[in-house]
């Protein structure tokens, strides 16, 4: 099922949540809502759900209106972080919950009911747990027993707000690739709220940037990765170094040293941030009449396949984070305290109103 969000609007009092947000989720695919704490995107999704009324604006499913359909119409399946499973009833009931509380026309035979919960155990691989209780089981479990009962009444659309966000790092980046194995079995248009970037780029089709109550960039994970649209999004996704610089005519001056900046030949003695992912970062020992930024090397960490060098700036108390191969910083042979010059393999640069 598709949804389409048309001019989202919400405020709390004299605070927006929500600021015309407009989005469209295709049919069968994962996205992401994905932002900092207090960006708007569990309250989009409550909406999008019937759970909070938008101030104004449309919610379209499956090209419906749907803005003033009742919850218990829109199918939705709705699992949150923290489980929320009847700590009474068996991980077998649990499930069956859905299903018995339908109308007496809709509602299936205990022998149907019976038939599904153990599929849907069986699809979550937790079908030796039908007999205990929700607090005899760890949070992953729990977590995936919520999902079950979210997709035991066969919603046309799930929601999912921090699932995982209660969980250790290790239980959560299991359930992660569970989540999309399970998503590319089922196909059901899913739509999840995270704030864990990493969580957003591994598992979704689509993700959605938010950031104080709008929409940032929209596109696939590679896409908002590689092409930031904003410095907001830049900075957001993964580590970055950031310089502050003036740009003109197709270069942004860094201290004392110069580098292209593509697509603002026409910009004329302007102020600019320029950005710098810290594996595009090249590192060579300092000699007299170097172009690049002279650095000391503060602090080095060559634990693993990679070494995370710490680079303090001559010209600055700016700290640059640059990232090599472990091999290439074993050979290159760089102790602590040595001045080292480094220069962009690769920058993206915004001026003026961008840069703010």
């Amino acid at each position: 099922m598709g949804i389409e969000v048309k001019n989202i609007t919400k405020r709390f009092g004299n605070f927006v949540g929500l600021n015309d947000v407009s989005v469209n989720f295709a049919p069968g695919e994962l996205t992401a809502l994905l932002g900092p704490s207090g960006c708007g995107k569990t309250t989009l999704l409550r909406i999008i759900a019937g759970l909070e009324q938008p101030d104004s604006g449309q919610v379209f499913l499956d090209g419906e209106d749907a803005s003033s359909t009742h919850v218990r119409e829109r199918q939705v399946g709705f699992v949150f972080q923290h489980y929320a499973l009847f700590k009474h009833m068996s991980v077998f009931e649990n499930i069956a919950f859905g299903l018995r509380v339908r109308p007496r026309a809709t509602r299936p035979t205990e022998a149907q009911i019976r038939e599904k919960v153990m599929q849907l155990l069986q699809l979550v691989q937790l079908d030796w747990l039908a007999d205990r209780y929700p607090p005899q089981l760890s949070g992953g479990q729990r977590q995936r027993i919520a999902l079950a009962r979210a997709l035991a009444v066969e919603p046309r659309v799930l929601l999912l707000d921090e699932p995982f966000g209660a969980l250790d790092a290790k239980v959560r980046k299991e359930l992660r690739r569970w989540l999309r194995r399970l998503h590319d079995d089922l196909h059901v248009t899913s739509i999840f709220v995270t704030h864990d970037q990493e969580e957003a780029l591994e598992v979704a089709d689509q993700v959605v940037l938010m950031n104080k109550g709008q929409v940032e960039q929209i596109g696939s994970p590679e896409d908002v990765y590689n092409n930031p649209a904003s410095p907001f999004v830049y900075g957001f996704l993964g580590h970055v170094n950031m310089f502050h610089g003036r740009v003109h005519e197709g270069v942004i001056e860094l201290g004392s040293a110069q580098f292209d900046a593509p697509g603002h030949s026409d910009t004329q003695n302007a102020k600019g941030v320029a950005f710098v992912r810290p594996h595009d970062i090249e590192i060579n020992r300092y000699a007299t009449g170097d172009q690049g930024i002279v650095v000391q090397l503060r602090r080095s960490h060559a634990i693993g396949p990679l070494a995370q060098l710490e680079l303090g700036r001559n010209d600055s108390e700016e700290i640059i984070e640059a990232m090599i191969s472990t091999e290439h910083f074993r050979n290159l042979g760089l102790k602590d305290g040595e001045t080292l010059v480094v220069r962009p393999r690769q920058l993206r640069v915004f001026v003026n109103e961008q840069a703010a």
